[in-house]
């Protein structure tokens, strides 16, 4: 990818700031390194237009140095477009009520699984609860894997994750909380955002049989969100 310096007309910077979010989205985790490469710019501009794209929102950067796009993209791209959050709200209801169960949506915001929307079941009786901006790691918990896994495939990425987007679903067991199965399956199809269904439980049969339904209530959630 380039632009042409002295292209006539229009915003050179503005036109290299697009192109360099392009690239971000096309490549997610993609460190500066390699963006500059892709992208056919000078490193110093690369530089300067990642710094105003990550303070404006429009790219996030998490500790490894590894940019994707961020929540302002995404904020817009949801106001073209059917808002993820509510279609995905009467989709973890059903969930919720069917598995007896809490249901969640995991994104991936920078270096962290944040809880999007949450659903729980209408019976009473202590279960495990994950509120509303709740953060979790990316790379342990089945939320964090499964949303990472809804994305495209990255350089050096962990072998959990390919092997989450290979099966469609990932079930751990006490890696964030004793005690807790956690059931989740990428949302497939999601440009902006990667995301995931999830549920949690300290019942090994409800886990068990979570599997095929969380990874259903994922692909209702993606064709509802791309319609």
């Amino acid at each position: 990818m380039s632009i042409a310096d002295g292209a006539a007309g229009g915003s050179q910077t503005l036109e290299r700031g697009l192109l360099v979010l392009q690239v971000v989205a096309e490549s997610p985790g993609a460190t500066a390194t390699e963006i500059t490469a892709r992208a056919g710019l000078h490193r110093s501009i690369v530089h300067r237009l990642l710094v105003s794209l990550e303070r404006t929102g429009y790219v996030a950067r998490d500790g490894a140095g590894r940019y994707q796009v961020g929540r302002m993209l995404t904020t817009l791209a949801d106001r073209a477009r059917p808002r993820l959050h509510a279609v995905a709200e009467p989709v973890l209801h059903d969930l919720a009520v069917t598995l007896d169960a809490t249901a969640s949506l995991v994104e991936v915001v920078a270096d962290a699984a944040v809880t999007t929307v949450v659903a729980e079941p209408p019976t009473d009786g202590p279960r495990f609860s994950y509120r509303l901006g709740n953060r979790d790691p990316l790379d342990r918990g089945a939320g964090g894997l499964a949303a990472l896994a809804a994305g495209p495939a990255v350089l050096d990425e962990p072998a959990r994750v390919v092997a989450v987007r290979e099966a469609g679903v990932v079930t751990t067991h006490a890696e964030l909380n004793p005690g807790a199965y956690g059931i989740a399956a990428p949302v497939p199809g999601l440009r902006s955002v990667r995301a995931a269904v999830t549920v949690i439980t300290s019942r090994p049969d409800v886990a068990e049989r979570a599997e095929s339904l969380v990874r259903e209530a994922a692909r209702r959630i993606g064709d509802a969100a791309r319609g």
